[in-house]
């Protein structure tokens, strides 16, 4: 049976993505344990909460070294949410800026609209050759969050020892109020989402099948 491990390091809303891959029929375990977390087909990121106490979180726990071993290895990483900010080089947040896993290039910001957070319901702009939106391209999914990547560049991966090859880069992009942000990013073994697929219904569903069948 294919099995994922859900991140557990604290900041994520756990239960209803475990539930949510349960009910794809996969072997599904929340935890911390690094072992566990780097042999598993596929590792969930969750993050709920400020960038910079994730990160520290994340660290705590060795989070960060197990998402960086994976991606050597060339084994699927999803985050969401935070999850998925946190892959960016640095998020800025009250203030403060933080460093991120240095995944992405790019920051995090505070999105530009007159009602913060963005929480509810919104289409997405996927590229025609998305593995992630494939079939739902034209969906819509759950976001809650006040913070986005704004844009994405070419993340320098040499010092983490990751080569993602020739593999391309997807975004897909989202619009709320005066923002446009990374909906979600994939490359190679590493996948995000800033709306969260466990809250997103059917469509949720078909975008985690699709993740699972990239293992």
């Amino acid at each position: 049976m294919t099995s994922v491990v859900v991140f557990d390091y604290g900041f994520g809303n756990v239960r209803s993505m475990v539930r949510a891959l349960a009910n794809l029929g996969l072997d599904v375990t929340l935890t911390s344990d690094y072992r566990a977390a780097l042999e598993a087909d596929g590792l969930v990121v969750p993050g709920v909460g400020a960038f910079a106490a994730c990160m520290r979180g994340l660290k705590e726990v060795s989070g960060d070294r197990v998402v960086y071993d994976r991606l050597r290895a060339g084994r699927p990483v999803l985050g969401v949410c935070v999850g998925q900010q946190i892959m960016f080089e640095k998020g800025l947040e009250r203030g403060q800026e933080a460093a991120g896993l240095g995944l992405i290039g790019g920051s995090v910001d505070l999105l530009d609209a007159d009602v913060v957070p963005h929480m509810g319901w919104n289409t997405v702009e996927a590229p025609a050759d998305s593995v992630l939106l494939d079939g739902v391209a034209n969906e819509r999914f759950y976001f809650v969050h006040s913070y986005a990547a704004m844009g994405v560049r070419s993340a320098d991966l040499s010092a983490m020892q990751i080569d993602f090859g020739d593999a391309p880069e997807r975004v897909t992009w989202c619009e709320y109020g005066r923002s446009r942000f990374v909906a979600a990013y994939e490359r190679g073994p590493l996948s995000a989402t800033q709306f969260h697929p466990e809250k997103s219904a059917e469509a949720g569903a078909r975008l985690l099948k699709n993740w699972v069948a990239t293992f």
